[in-house]
């Protein structure tokens, strides 16, 4: 009977002195996918957690009536979306864990995982902006900056959605055109296919050039604004105006925390996995590095169940619904 844990092969090759040079003997070495149980249980737990709390959030932002309309709600909106689309991406990775299926496989491996990376950079995106919008209104309280008017939001928020899902769609079409029904590498899910390979690498080097300067402009964006809540507590020195200045310093904490946990390690390993990852020649070198990937997907995915704390500190409209919301669920 077949193993319903997934296995994988990679090839070592060795040079016979007595034979020519350009001839190897190749040995076969099977590799089993370890700790599926582990990993199945967290991506569950984490799916049911972001499920309850992401349709409390789809609930209070989409289906209340809102007549506050500024620029932070529509990055939030977007954020929410995309939280609840990673949310939902979740139980196919799960089946995946769980399948040794050919088609599962393939379609996690293709659809599954654009529609998470879609989503995951959406909500890196998402929640840059929401930074800038938070840093604008501290340096400048009394102006209105382009940036943070409804229309621009809109639009860039459009934009973010079309410029992540165009590679995406590359991607896709070609896995139709050359790779469907071929057996994805269990460990890094990527084909043997020349041009879909390259068009792999070439889309994960971008974003991560994308992710490093989001990065750094999140870094920036929290000593800028530490520097000028500095500058405002030295010239006022009024209780409230402390609170406050504590009160933004946490909220800008807060998400820079929640982006460098669930970001950080994913981007530290998915490179090196890319390219590192066929020139290793050791099963427990390849099971470690299955592993790191496996806990940085799963940090990721967690991005979903942490950013309804985001939402609650930063918008004042979500925090009114959600507590009208949950008085008349009290009621009922």
């Amino acid at each position: 009977m077949e193993s319903p844990l997934p296995t994988t092969t990679f090839n070592t090759s060795s040079t016979n002195d007595g034979m020519k040079p350009n001839t190897t003997n190749t040995t076969q070495v099977l590799c089993e996918v370890p700790a599926h149980p582990v990993f199945i249980f967290a991506y569950s737990l984490v799916f049911l957690v972001s499920l309850v709390l992401n349709c409390i959030t789809m609930r209070v932002y989409f289906c209340t009536n809102q007549h506050i309309q500024s620029s932070i709600m529509v990055y939030m909106k977007n954020l929410a979306a995309s939280d609840f689309f990673i949310c939902l991406c979740l139980p196919l990775h799960i089946a995946y864990l769980a399948s040794s299926s050919k088609i599962i496989r393939n379609i996690n491996c293709s659809f599954g995982g654009a529609a998470f990376y879609i989503n995951m950079y959406a909500s890196i995106f998402f929640m840059d902006l929401i930074a800038v919008n938070r840093y604008l209104k501290i340096v400048r309280p009394l102006e209105t900056h382009a940036l943070q008017t409804v229309r621009t939001a809109r639009y860039i928020s459009a934009a973010t959605w079309i410029g992540l899902l165009t590679p995406s769609s590359i991607y896709c079409i070609l896995f139709l055109k050359n790779s469907w029904g071929q057996m994805p590498d269990e460990f890094t899910c990527t084909y043997q296919e020349l041009q879909l390979s390259l068009t792999y690498k070439i889309i994960h080097c971008g974003t991560i050039v994308v992710f490093i300067f989001i990065l750094v402009s999140l870094i920036l964006l929290y000593l800028k604004t530490l520097q000028k809540l500095r500058q405002v507590q030295i010239s006022t020195q009024t209780t409230f105006s402390n609170q406050t200045i504590r009160k933004s310093k946490r909220n800008m904490q807060v998400l820079i925390v929640i982006f460098c946990v669930c970001f950080v390690p994913y981007h530290l390993v998915k490179l090196p996995l890319i390219f590192i990852k066929p020139l290793l020649h050791e099963c427990l070198a390849v099971q470690a590095f299955y592993i790191l990937k496996e806990m940085t997907i799963l940090l990721a995915a967690l991005n979903a169940s942490l950013d309804p704390l985001i939402y609650f500190l930063f918008c004042r409209t979500f925090r009114a619904q959600f507590n009208v919301w949950s008085c008349l669920l009290n009621e009922g």
